[in-house]
């Protein structure tokens, strides 16, 4: 346990102040951060994936979706058509800001110890998901990503594996992708009717493919009474022109509480 979880007024102080490392990092840290929008797509599509907007969920919470929505359009449009160019780094939150009202954003669902709460710009959690399983599928470096510590909702609709999610607050919990490449990587981010879309794209074709899988998932109830989800994420290197596997590696372990009913027997 944290100092901040011991002594819950020390938080405020603790995010001033991991706020104020960052912005210095930003400024001082010597990173070539990305930052430059281009007009056009760079010519490939190494990979497109769809979210859906909306979850059947409980009234209130159905609201904060609706305003979810909201916030991912003025998130995705900040990030939309980003380009990553060789030895730059990608920040979420350098790229998106901080999401207040002023901005236009609204209270959607924000994940508090894992309990659906309202807070400005909740939601935004959706499009850096989207963006780090779309990196996932790339050679582009994960220097920084945070999970969330429960697993609020059951796997009903789920098309991503569980446990490649991102959790993110502002400025200080963030998803950070380096181009180590001599490629050049563009993002693409919009909200359709239903769903949320992303795209990676590149300068050029990459001589491998990538698929991701989750493996090993289990429930089990604990010696405590709760109920953890765990699972491991892998990642298979192919070669485009063979077929043949070039890599398999683990990306990593999850471990989380879950907080929905569950038959440990029967999962």
């Amino acid at each position: 346990m944290t100092p901040s979880q011991r002594h819950p007024w020390l938080r405020p102080v603790a995010v001033l102040a991991h706020r104020a490392r960052r912005r210095a990092h930003w400024v001082l840290g010597g990173t070539a951060w990305a930052s430059t929008h281009a007009s056009d797509d760079l010519p490939v599509r190494l990979q497109r994936h769809e979210s859906l907007l909306l979850r059947e969920l409980s009234g209130a919470e159905m609201v904060l979706q609706h305003n979810k929505v909201v916030n991912l359009r003025l998130a995705s449009a900040r990030v939309d058509r980003l380009v990553i160019g060789p030895g730059q780094t990608f920040s979420f939150n350098k790229i998106v800001g901080s999401c207040t009202r002023r901005k236009g954003y609204i209270d959607g669902m924000r994940l508090s110890d894992g309990v659906a709460v309202p807070g400005v710009g909740g939601g935004i959690c959706q499009l850096a998901n989207l963006l780090h399983w779309m990196v996932l599928h790339s050679p582009l470096t994960v220097v920084e990503r945070s999970e969330h510590s429960f697993d609020p909702f059951p796997d009903s609709g789920r098309v991503l594996p569980w446990g490649v999610g991102c959790s993110i607050a502002y400025n200080y919990v963030d998803l950070v992708v380096r181009n180590d490449t001599s490629t050049t990587f563009q993002l693409r981010a919009r909200v359709g009717e239903r769903h949320l879309l992303g795209e990676l794209r590149a300068d050029r074709q990459l001589p491998v493919a990538y698929s991701v899988e989750a493996r090993e998932e289990r429930f089990e109830r604990c010696d405590d009474g709760l109920v953890r989800r765990s699972n491991e994420i892998w990642r298979t290197t192919t070669d485009r022109r063979t077929g043949g596997v070039v890599a398999t590696e683990l990306v990593r372990r999850n471990r989380a509480v879950v907080k929905y009913p569950v038959d440990v027997a029967q999962a």
